[in-house]
């Protein structure tokens, strides 16, 4: 394992930051790091890179405990706080210079590493710019260099595409995707549909205590508090709606007209309980309504992280009766 936390918990005063968390990352992953703000998710990454200590448990890095064995825990990590630590008056090969001092890399490899990393983030178009006059993107990327720098097993990166247009957050991230290739590398974002293009897995922390660690596609499988399916039906509406109402089990249904496909396309909720699609099917059968499309639907990340992070149960269900007429 990379990167364990065994037990953590943090506590500022009376307050109990991170309640007595445990996970593991493996060599090669990239994970998503997923909280609401005031969750523990800022307090958990400071602890995993060394800046603070944990009040209670274990962090180890590459087999090395972060407090007991700072030094050489330290030098397998690589780290981008949200705030990326620049100087801004220095040029960009100048300043990673500098932080190859700072990691006591050798003085005949500076040279070599300092071009390395500019490649490997695409910096080289501003390597003798002064970072202040860079825009926000590059300057995201000078800091994603600081972070390779000495080629760390370890990179944390704390919202690494906060603040940035799309087509930089793009870049940002298929410099992440590349970076995983020799890097294991957890991060934290609020931009979830960022994490099902990056992560392997997902962690989320709520309220100092982590909820859920799984696979995006696991996660967005199985956790929900209905199944859903899309139907295209060739029908009225009406006579949908009516065939739909006298099958028990059924939560929620909407329904418009597909002008394109002269046909109706159905978004049906059901009991999480309970498998309808043989119902369903017959039924729609019985009636002469022929399903030229019937698939299941899965939960978006982003409605996960609603149901894991949120206490009321939001209740976004359609009844049944309100269905949408036309396209």
């Amino acid at each position: 394992m990379m990167i364990e936390v065994n037990n953590v918990t943090k506590v500022y005063g009376n307050r109990k930051a991170v309640d007595n968390i445990s996970f593991s990352v493996d060599s090669g992953e990239i994970v998503g790091f997923l909280g609401p703000n005031g969750a523990g998710k800022s307090s958990t990454m400071k602890m995993i890179t060394g800046f603070m200590p944990p009040t209670s448990g274990t962090i180890k890095i590459a087999g090395y405990d972060i407090i007991e064995d700072s030094i050489k825990a330290k030098k397998h990590i690589g780290y981008l706080p949200e705030v990326p630590p620049l100087y801004l008056d220095m040029t960009v090969e100048a300043y990673l210079a500098f932080v190859c001092e700072l990691k006591e890399v050798p003085n005949n490899k500076k040279k070599a590493t300092v071009d390395k990393v500019i490649g490997e983030v695409g910096l080289a178009d501003v390597r003798k710019r002064i970072i202040k006059n860079l825009s926000k993107g590059y300057k995201q990327r000078v800091g994603l260099a600081q972070a390779i720098v000495g080629d760390p097993d370890v990179l944390v990166l704390d919202e690494p595409t906060v603040g940035l247009d799309p087509k930089q957050i793009k870049e940002i991230r298929d410099i992440i995707k590349e970076l995983g290739k020799k890097h294991t590398i957890i991060l934290s974002t609020h931009i979830l549909p960022e994490v099902s293009m990056i992560c392997d897995r997902v962690i989320i922390i709520n309220k100092g205590k982590i909820v859920a660690v799984d696979s995006t596609e696991n996660l967005t499988d199985t956790i929900g508090k209905s199944k859903r399916y899309f139907l295209k039906v060739i029908g009225s509406v009406e006579k949908i709606s009516t065939t739909l109402k006298g099958i028990n089990g059924i939560k929620s249904f909407k329904s418009k007209a597909d002008s394109k496909e002269n046909c109706i396309d159905v978004d049906v909720e059901t009991d999480v309980d309970h498998d309808l699609r043989k119902e369903i099917f017959f039924s729609f059968a019985n009636q002469s309504l022929p399903i030229i499309e019937f698939r299941p639907v899965n939960y978006s990340l982003e409605e996960v992280f609603l149901q894991l992070t949120t206490d009321e149960e939001v209740n976004d269900n359609e009844n049944a009766d309100n269905i949408q007429k036309g396209a």
